[in-house]
């Protein structure tokens, strides 16, 4: 087996077995990532004194049959968001220039325990705030099936790394979309957890009331056996999940206004496919839905210049003025506006809950487009500023609603299907989530 593509669950179990050391894994790992051409566009820094040192307490847990876990041994990437004590932490932007961290995050901490090493930090959107992955200031990430394309964002080096063979999975963060965008465009599974699941003390925030970190892999699997281990719980039982009786619901309506016809032609063919599995297929479209998404504007970008007014007006020149422009139209919207818009984002929450409350999963396509060419939105702001305001657009509804949500990958490539559960339901989305997986991979 070519160990550096395996899942990490298939390492994990060959660590167990004795098949594979962490150590030789971790250096093979560095290895291939120092030799990658595009290094230095994936990764802001490596950390290899650290991701050995876990590698070698890992290996001697392995020899005397202590193993911590599933994943004890496994070595995986981190967003540069995510702080980790005595290593930069600048979150792609120039305003956090040589941030050094004295702590690590609290997930960094919970994934430690498990037994998962850190080989380094992972190049990401400036401040987390696009869905394109484009990083002018700092470096943009290459699309692993084009690198002529957007990578997707703002975990983009995280998906990047796993994508290429560069780790064995990655820790991202998603407030619109960060962790599933990346994960569709480049063939992964991306699994953001319900708000509040995950510990966020130590991660660099954007929007702190939708901000959540979780696990971009390849599986559905490791996704669950990593969310269990930043969690600090028992991971769901997904041996005997299947499609067979799932209760789906296909969301019509705003997913699929202007939506391409790659990602919709994709996404039809995996419900095709579901159903011929016998998944129970049902299609609504949810007025609440709508109403959701027009709060956008006065929610997300509010809080995003509110927590980096300061840093942003005091030196605004060292931004990319399309990240730029997104942060100060918060500046427009009033705090009657604001503090109203969470009013109504919160009945609608709860009309959401009831309309779905009979359904294992709502599922749409992950994105409404394909990955962009990166030239073309580097050239033209308005290609940028609408192309990413339609990238976002589907996984925004899993985030405004404050739902679970995973993407997984469908047969065409850079095309992923999303399903979303109920606040809360983590462990039963993931179960749910197999099921789908086994039946888009058959």
């Amino acid at each position: 087996m070519e160990w550096l593509t395996a899942t990490a669950c298939e390492q994990g179990r060959a660590i167990m077995a004795g098949l594979v050391s962490p150590i030789d894994l971790t250096d093979a790992y560095l290895d291939a990532a120092d030799r990658h051409p595009d290094r230095d566009l994936i990764y802001a820094r490596l950390t290899p004194e650290r991701a050995r040192s876990a590698a070698i307490a890992a290996h001697d847990r392995a020899r005397h049959g202590v193993r911590r876990g599933l994943l004890d041994g496994v070595a995986i990437s981190l967003k540069d968001n995510i702080d980790t004590a005595g290593t930069l932490t600048e979150a792609g932007s120039a305003l956090l220039a040589d941030r050094v961290p004295d702590a690590d995050a609290a997930l960094v901490r919970n994934a430690g325990l498990a037994g998962m090493g850190c080989l380094g930090k992972t190049h990401m959107t400036e401040l987390a705030f696009s869905g394109l992955g484009l990083n002018p200031v700092t470096a943009t990430s290459p699309n692993a099936l084009d690198p002529a394309l957007a990578p997707g964002g703002s975990s983009s080096g995280s998906a990047v790394s796993v994508a290429l063979g560069l780790a064995a999975a990655s820790i991202g963060t998603d407030t619109g979309g960060s962790i599933r965008l990346p994960a569709a465009w480049n063939g992964l599974v991306g699994f953001k957890p319900t708000p509040g699941a995950v510990p966020m003390a130590g991660v660099v925030p954007l929007c702190a009331r939708f901000d959540v970190a979780g696990p971009l892999a390849r599986s559905v699997e490791d996704c669950a056996e990593i969310f269990a281990a930043l969690t600090a719980s028992r991971a769901p039982d997904l041996t005997d999940a299947r499609p067979t009786g799932l209760r789906l619901l296909v969301l019509d309506g705003v997913p699929f206004d202007d939506a391409r016809e790659g990602p919709v032609a994709a996404f039809e063919e995996a419900v095709e496919m579901l159903s011929r599995a016998g998944a129970l297929i049902s299609r609504a479209n949810l007025p609440c839905v709508a109403e959701a998404m027009a709060l956008s504007p006065t929610l997300f970008a509010p809080e995003a210049y509110g927590t980096w007014a300061a840093h942003i007006e005091a030196a605004p020149e060292a931004m990319y003025p399309p990240i730029l422009t997104r942060f100060r139209a918060g500046e427009k919207v009033s705090a009657p506006d604001y503090v109203a818009g969470w009013i109504t984002l919160n009945r609608l929450r709860a009309d959401w809950a009831a309309s779905v409350a009979g359904f294992d999963a709502v599922i749409l396509p992950s994105a409404a487009n394909l990955p962009p060419d990166r030239q073309s939105l580097l050239d033209d702001a308005d290609f940028f500023a609408a192309e990413n305001l339609l990238t976002l657009r589907n996984t925004r509804i899993g985030n405004l609603l404050g739902l679970p949500a995973i993407s997984i990958p469908t047969q065409r490539p850079a095309c992923g299907l999303m399903a979303m559960g109920p606040a809360g339901g983590d462990r039963h989305l993931l179960r749910t989530a197999r099921g789908i997986e086994a039946a888009l991979s058959a």
